[in-house]
């Protein structure tokens, strides 16, 4: 009896325990469970699927919808306060000497620009060896297959007078000596071995004597043949007085850049400002940066093939290629795809109606590659948008003049934008700026759209507020240079002044 006793008090015993066990459990899962529920409710907008609501701007097929944003009141200039303390400064300090060492000469090679910077270059050359310069030979490039003269899109008789006190510059080999074709090809009237950069010692040392020996000298390669920091600050100097003052195009090609310029402004009936876009995504230039982008499988293929065959060493059999372009891209080494410029456009606060002037060849995958762009900004125009077939054939006759006129337009535009690398942007840039900074040069930060476009749970208000921040000081406001940077983006240092 006392066992059966004693066994159902036990049993009651652990029946309260248990009781008392199960309610604390219960109160305490109820508890996390509101707490998980609470973080859920919480954590819902950064759980979301990227598939669900796009994280920048929505795409639909080719069409990309991207929020407004507030128009900034430096939209379409730099602030005044911040671009008035600098001012050109290249007067000459030594004038030409009377008496010269011989004679040099040059092939500038490549685009329009490429020939424009060895242009340069090769009057500093000349100013260095106090030699004559005959007028540079542009030679024709295996992709522009160009056939142009200097003489057939600059102004040699204002070369030749702005240039009269510091170089001596004739316009073809003297009557003594063989012809022209004759001096490049013989190896002992041509110099070759002129490093990338050389120092002007390097020229004392190694091409006067020759030019004293021979009289007339040729200089082959000349790409990037001079350093910045390596010669004498007067020599920088001169290479601005070249660039800015002494290059100028036919007076045709800057009448018809002029009609261009009002023709933007007037588009809509009442003048407006407008931008200047600089695409870089012809098929030359995609298949160059060896970066990937978007496109059908077959645009895939054809792109490989055309690697292959153009740059077969970087090529190799292509398996390494993926893993590069994701590096490339990420560290924002990749040309700017039209997509990706229409957004960060947007995110600076340019509304729809934005004009903007394309300078750019045939883009690599044609309207569909353009759709996004034209979308969020339908105002976009070329040359031949705006001038007739009649008024431009003139330029088709060279291929430079037809580049003069988008340098042009662009170089007087209200704001230019780059999307990549390369002497076109640059010149522009450092022209600009050496015309004093107040109009706006945008070099976009191709690492932050990176950064934005490959990760899915970044947002269009930080997106926004990163690209104002970034931005504030890429728009070709004053800023003094690091050793070795080339003066053709930034003049400020070797060319300018305090104002």
């Amino acid at each position: 009896m006392m066992m059966a006793e004693h066994l159902r008090r036990s049993a009651a015993g652990s029946s309260i325990f248990f009781f008392i066990f199960s309610s604390s459990a219960v109160r305490i899962f109820l508890a996390s469970l509101s707490l998980l529920l609470l973080a859920g409710i919480i954590s819902l907008p950064y759980l979301r699927s990227p598939s669900d609501e796009p994280y920048l701007c929505r795409k639909e097929g080719v069409i990309l919808r991207c929020p407004d944003v507030e128009e900034p009141t430096s939209l379409w200039e730099n602030p005044y306060s911040s671009t008035v303390s600098w001012k050109p400064c290249t007067e000459r300090h030594f004038p030409a000497e009377n008496k010269t060492s011989g004679y040099i000469l040059i092939h500038a090679e490549g685009g329009l620009n490429q020939q424009r910077i060895a242009i340069c270059n090769a009057v500093a050359v000349a100013k260095i060896l106090n030699a004559a310069l005959i007028l540079p030979v542009l030679k024709q490039d295996s992709i522009w297959k160009d056939q142009t003269k200097f003489e057939d899109i600059f102004d040699v008789d204002h070369f030749i007078e702005y240039l009269k006190d510091d170089v001596r510059i004739v316009r073809d080999i003297p009557d003594w000596f063989t012809p022209k074709t004759f001096l490049f090809d013989n190896i002992r009237w041509t110099v070759k071995n002129i490093p990338k950069f050389a120092p002007a010692q390097f020229y004392i040392d190694n091409v006067l004597p020759r030019i004293k020996e021979k009289k007339v000298m040729a200089i082959k390669p000349f790409v990037d043949r001079l350093g910045y920091d390596n010669v004498p600050p007067e020599i920088n100097r001169l290479r601005c007085r070249v660039n800015y003052h002494a290059l100028k195009f036919l007076p045709e090609i800057e009448e018809m850049s002029d009609k261009l310029v009002a023709r933007m402004r007037n588009r809509t009936g009442t003048l407006n400002p407008y931008m200047a876009l600089h695409l870089r995504s012809e098929k030359g230039m995609v298949g160059l940066s060896f970066c990937d982008f978007v496109g059908t499988r077959e645009e895939k293929e054809t792109m490989a093939e055309f690697r292959k065959k153009e740059w077969p060493r970087r090529y190799k059999d292509g398996s390494h290629l993926w893993q590069l372009a994701l590096q490339k891209r990420k560290a924002g080494r990749c040309p700017l795809e039209p997509g990706e410029v229409a957004a960060i456009l947007r995110a600076m606060g340019y509304p729809e109606e934005t004009q903007i002037y394309v300078a750019s060849g045939q883009v690599y995958g044609g309207k569909n590659r353009m759709a996004p762009l034209r979308n969020l900004f339908p105002n976009l125009v070329t040359k031949e948008d705006l001038a007739s077939q009649e008024e431009l054939e003139q330029f088709r006759r060279h291929v430079t003049s037809l580049a003069a006129l988008d340098f042009l337009v662009c170089l007087k535009s209200d704001v230019f934008v780059m999307t990549h690398g390369g002497n076109f942007a640059k010149l522009i840039i450092g022209a600009r700026r050496y015309m004093g900074h107040r109009l706006k040069s945008i070099k976009p930060d191709k690492g932050l759209v990176s950064k934005y476009f490959g990760d899915p749970y970044k947002g269009w208000p930080d997106f926004v507020e990163d690209v104002s921040i970034t931005h504030n000081t890429r728009t070709g406001l004053p800023e003094e240079t690091f050793p070795n940077y080339d003066i053709w983006e930034n003049p400020l240092t070797p060319c300018m002044c305090r104002a």
